[in-house]
């Protein structure tokens, strides 16, 4: 572990300092895109007004015979068009696989000014993320790259949930972490197929009661390690993300299970099909109503300090922080959707 005087220093002779803050930016949902196919390249320029970052998907869902042609459509889509606020990003593969170092060295070499985040899979520990960290270092400074690019794990290993800390702490180019539930059920030894979501076979059963018939109650398979994620991400000032949710019948099993996150701490999600765009800024765009007492929150302590009386409830410097978490994260949505900036009284 690198020492704190250390810990902001360029890695390589010639690469921009690490970032001290993560830039601000709404990411609500993070849209992938199998970049090998045309079609999906074509509609890049509609998903930059819709989506709040767009990734280039290189790894799962890409066969194996069609790597090299979505690296390279990744690379074609990210000169082709300009983002703007919309976030770019790409998924590498693994760092065990014959693509990972092709995947890194071509796309900063080619578009490292353009690109936001790298998405790492498999992140197992704190020694993955150095040994990108270092990589990048070393690929900015001679491609000249202007700006750090970030790096965003997933968790979807065992080892990786218990070394999730370590994994925060490892680098000022950690983004955040995104919940990887296939790979980890896999990991776990999880008797699901699910991607995602929940099982009716993980309950609990009400108490028996006569003439009634036995009430049994659904669970959550990923509250656990979810709430450990986020608590590891907000400790090192990280951003915590839910992944996929694989059933696209299903939206409001899918809405379900972001809205879970989103209230947990979450800061947005995967989306796979169109349809979870929609459900994405939905969930995780702040309430009107919450933001607009939120509002009435900080109008009534401007300082944050001491406590006041708001429709019969008494509010504090506890509700205080908690009403400019809302109101920060309800700026930003109003920056990107005008029409949430109005519903919130947020326009410019």
């Amino acid at each position: 572990m690198k020492t704190p005087r250390a810990f902001y220093k360029p890695l390589a002779i010639g690469a921009p300092a690490p970032y001290r803050d993560l830039p601000v930016r709404v990411e609500r949902m993070i849209h992938f895109v199998p970049p090998h196919i045309e079609k999906m390249r074509a509609k890049i320029p509609d998903l930059i007004q819709t989506v709040d970052v767009i990734l280039g998907n290189l790894e799962d869902a890409i066969p194996a015979d069609m790597k090299e042609e979505a690296r390279a459509g990744f690379i074609q889509l990210a000169k082709d068009n300009d983002f703007g606020s919309t976030g770019l990003w790409t998924r590498v593969n693994c760092l065990n696989s014959p693509w990972f170092l092709d995947d890194v060295i071509d796309i900063v070499s080619q578009v490292g000014n353009k690109l936001d985040v790298i998405m790492l899979p498999k992140v197992e520990g704190a020694w993955d993320i150095h040994y990108l960290d270092q990589l990048l270092a070393q690929l900015e400074a001679k491609h000249g790259v202007e700006k750090p690019i970030l790096i965003h794990a997933i968790l979807e290993t065992a080892e990786g949930v218990a070394n999730v800390e370590s994994i925060c702490a490892a680098s000022p180019r950690m983004h955040g972490i995104s919940l990887g539930p296939a790979d980890l059920a896999a990991s776990r030894g999880m008797k699901t197929t699910r991607v995602g979501g929940g099982h009716p076979g993980y309950r609990v059963l009400g108490d028996v009661e006569e003439g009634t018939e036995r009430a049994f109650y659904q669970q959550d398979l990923w509250h656990y390690t979810m709430a450990k994620m986020v608590d590891a991400c907000m400790t090192y000032g990280l951003k915590a993300f839910y992944g996929p949710f694989g059933d696209f019948s299903d939206p409001d099993a899918c809405e379900a299970q972001f809205r879970n996150s989103f209230l947990l701490g979450c800061m947005g999600t995967w989306s796979l099909h169109p349809s979870q765009v929609a459900i994405a800024k939905r969930v995780f765009s702040p309430d009107v109503d919450e933001v607009k007492m939120a509002l009435r929150i900080l109008e009534a302590m401007p300082d944050g300090t001491g406590a006041v009386m708001i429709d019969g409830k008494m509010q504090d410097d506890a509700t205080w922080k908690q009403a400019k978490v809302i109101v920060d994260l309800a700026k930003q949505v109003a920056e990107k959707d005008p029409e949430m900036g109005a519903l919130y009284g947020l326009s410019s």
